[in-house]
């Protein structure tokens, strides 16, 4: 088997089936295989996944929330790619990206991972699609608003690059590389764990890369980065790679890397809160139903969103294409994804970043509008 795609899925299964329709587009003429680990998911993800794909993927059903790092393990251990794919289910991938990752691999033996050009649902490319070893002088930066070296800012977009930490959200590993350095460590319940073993990586000899393949990462989904247990989870990570790898150094390093964290967190919490009492007020912003919607596709597409605007009382404007609709900085681009390709959405959004506010997707296999807030349905 030449590749293993790996996705954990929590309560997104519209997310989910984007992905994996994704996913299939981009392993068209690739041997793989696709596992799905269910994380004890209350929105019927398992029927509705198994309805939709049958044996297309392999379902792996946990009773109860294993984490990000448990749950992709179980599944690497079943597995017999010669690569190993990590992949978010609020992502989709370009047709190409997944072969042109593939490729470079077979190419450059040392690589143990690769990770590729992530953009966000606003067109612009994410920062965290390389990043720098979150050492304690390079932490003490990021904490003081310096993040050029974490972010590894110096490096090229549109060329491939080594780089020493690799985001999950897609993370291309070699099988060989997982049994000598190991799997995700399960004392990371969700985020850190990515960083951890990127840095196992390194350590073991291999190499880590970024490569300019691209996808959409919609960013969380699946978790609630407005909730008080991201923060305590998210925090609690950070704590656990330093304590980890750098617990040895000297107290007049480690305490102030600490202290550091827990203010973070704490700045986080009341931030998150103040949030949550303009909200209370009414000065939350508009909500997904108030922004406007631009819907660009088939004839099929826009009688189907005609309809479902007009159920949701969305505000819509319709044409076969982007450039015929207008667009603005509260509109949701949305894309039929039965007339473009993924790549092709991709490449529309980022030159247009800036113009819109972020993009959406309709399907008229399953009749869902997704954007990065809400689905309609």
């Amino acid at each position: 088997m030449k590749l293993t795609i790996v996705i954990v899925s929590y309560n997104v299964r519209y997310f989910l089936e984007q992905c994996i329709v994704s996913v299939q587009r981009a392993c068209k003429d690739i041997e793989h295989e696709i596992y799905i680990v269910d994380n004890d998911s209350r929105d019927d993800t398992v029927s509705y996944i198994s309805q939709r794909f049958g044996d297309q993927v392999t379902l792996i059903e946990s009773q109860h929330n294993l984490g990000f790092a448990r749950a992709n393990n179980i599944a690497i251990r079943q597995t017999e790619g010669q690569y190993v794919l990590l992949l978010n289910p609020d992502t989709f991938v370009a047709e190409d990206s997944i072969s042109r990752v593939i490729s470079f691999m077979d190419e450059h033996p040392r690589a143990g991972g690769v990770g590729v050009m992530m953009h966000n649902p606003d067109g612009t490319v994410a920062r965290e699609s390389r990043r720098g070893l979150p050492t304690p002088w390079v932490s003490l930066l990021k904490m003081l608003g310096r993040s050029e070296r974490y972010y590894m800012s110096h490096l090229s977009w549109d060329e491939p690059a080594q780089i020493e930490v690799m985001s999950g959200a897609f993370c291309m590993l070699r099988r060989e590389t997982l049994d000598k350095v190991g799997l995700l460590d399960e004392d990371f319940f969700m985020y850190g764990e990515d960083i951890d073993l990127s840095y196992r990586i390194l350590k073991g000899g291999y190499e880590n890369w970024y490569v300019p393949a691209q996808i959409v990462h919609y960013k969380g989904e699946s978790t609630h980065k407005t909730s008080y247990r991201y923060v305590h989870v998210f925090y609690q990570a950070m704590a656990i790679f330093f304590r980890k790898h750098y617990g040895h150094l000297s107290l007049l390093v480690t305490l102030p890397i600490n202290l550091a964290i827990y203010m973070r967190a704490f700045i986080a919490l009341m931030q998150m809160q103040a949030q949550r009492m303009r909200e209370s007020l009414g000065f939350g912003g508009r909500s997904a139903a108030e922004v406007d919607f631009s819907f660009a596709g088939s004839t099929r597409m826009q009688t189907e969103c005609r309809k479902l605007a007009k159920r949701k009382g969305l505000l819509g404007r319709f044409g076969f294409t982007p450039d015929e609709v207008e667009t603005g900085e509260q509109t949701c681009l949305v894309y039929d994804t039965q007339k473009y390709s993924f790549s092709d959405i991709i490449t529309d959004a980022r030159r247009r970043a800036g113009r819109f506010k972020f993009i959406g997707t309709y399907s008229s296999d399953s009749r869902v509008l997704i954007t990065p807030n809400e689905i309609f349905k």
